[in-house]
């Protein structure tokens, strides 16, 4: 583990997320990026658009959002997968084809997420089926409170990254799910 964390610590390079706080919502208050809210018929989780100096880059897509998108693409989760999950937050970064799956933790005191951050591995996985169809890569990120720096995690953020999972500390390096970094004016 890291002294600090993963990930910097500049507001031009990447997003600072406090509290659950949906992408779009952080993406909307960078330079040159726009997001606008695409609606699905009978789901009330919200997916945006995501426009980089007017060039359209990435989709997001909460909760059961996700499953509409895949439903119009033709893919039915139930032959995939035997339980619906269900991300924090997701985006689909078209320049890299990947899907990028978003989970945040912020806890102030030790309970039932602590064995959450274990899961990873397999939820990246049920990912990767999921999106297999579409040829779609699959990154799995923790956003994480500053909680989780104290010593008696260093085991679990280990395993974190020895299964190809990512994690940052409040904040997610723009770079780091193929997004541009604003220009500062």
């Amino acid at each position: 583990m890291k002294k600090n964390g993963i990930g910097g610590t500049n507001t031009k390079t990447g997003i600072f997320f406090e509290k659950k706080v949906e992408l779009a919502t952080r993406l909307s208050k960078l330079s040159g990026y726009e997001c606008i809210e695409e609606k699905y018929k009978k789901i009330k989780s919200k997916s945006y658009k995501i426009y980089f100096e007017k060039e359209f880059v990435a989709q997001t897509f909460q909760k059961h959002a996700l499953y509409a998108f895949l439903k119009g693409r033709g893919i039915d989760w139930k032959k995939i997968l035997s339980k619906k999950l269900l991300p924090d937050d997701t985006i689909y970064v078209i320049k890299d084809n990947t899907i990028y799956i978003l989970e945040m933790k912020f806890q102030e005191v030790g309970g039932s997420v602590d064995e959450k951050l274990q899961t990873c591995d397999f939820k990246k996985k049920q990912y990767k089926k999921l999106f297999s169809q579409l040829n779609y890569e699959v990154e799995y990120i923790y956003i994480l409170s500053n909680y989780y720096k104290i010593p008696k995690y260093k085991d679990v953020l280990d395993y974190i990254i020895a299964v190809n999972c990512s994690y940052f500390f409040e904040y997610l390096p723009l770079q780091k799910i193929g997004l541009a970094v604003p220009y500062e004016k």
